[in-house]
């Protein structure tokens, strides 16, 4: 019992608003966010002399959602634990799309190497680092959706988002480069990605009501 109060604590409220694990999570996903850029830089650049300009906006979709999540961490390094729900409204929109961002693209980064992984593609060492920190990504998603300050609301505006996104993707194919094993499947990948858009939406939504349950 007393082992089992003790894990629960690593996903408590407490424990991730300390700033030790802020600073912690702050620095992961900023660097995360660095190499996201990097791993895409070929793509952004081919982009931008492909498309207009505003493309490129829609291109890097993993580190996007990191950068978002770590300004999302700052925010809460700032305010202390009794002082998390602030009104600002723009505060309240880069959180709601850093939590369904980063869960959908960890997922959707992992089930993609993995497909690929089961169509003969070899796995090799910078797969299974993607693999660890994709499901890190949708993993931390979850854990501070119940602490980020966002509504319904602004769960709905980041959705707007994501859908937009996707229409990018596989509408302009700009979508991420993909392994060439899974460039038969590209309809099913674009069903998949609408399909991650709004099952994060949905756990998005959930996870809103039920702070706002526990606040009353």
């Amino acid at each position: 019992m007393n082992s089992a109060m003790e894990m629960s604590y690593y996903f408590s409220k407490p424990f991730l608003l300390s700033k030790p694990i802020l600073n912690l999570f702050i620095w992961v996903n900023l660097a995360g966010t660095v190499y996201g850029y990097y791993w895409y830089w070929e793509q952004i650049k081919q982009t931008m002399e492909q498309y207009p300009w505003w493309y490129v906006l829609f291109v890097p979709d993993s580190p996007t959602a990191s950068l978002f999540f770590t300004a999302g961490l700052v925010f809460l390094w700032f305010v202390s634990g009794q002082a998390v729900r602030t009104r600002v409204v723009l505060r309240k929109w880069v959180e709601a799309y850093a939590v369904v961002s980063s869960i959908k693209y960890g997922v959707w980064a992992v089930t993609m190497i993995l497909e690929a992984a089961n169509q003969g593609d070899p796995l090799i060492w910078q797969d299974w680092m993607l693999i660890f920190s994709h499901l890190g990504m949708a993993v931390e998603g979850f854990l501070f959706a119940f602490v980020f300050t966002y509504e319904a609301l602004h769960v709905a505006a980041a959705e707007i988002v994501l859908l937009f996104n996707d229409y990018m993707d596989y509408g302009h194919s700009i979508y991420p480069w993909l392994p060439n094993v899974l460039l038969n499947d590209l309809p099913g990948i674009a069903k998949f990605t609408i399909f991650l858009s709004l099952f994060s939406f949905i756990i998005g939504l959930i996870i809103s009501k039920i702070r706002r349950i526990k606040r009353v």
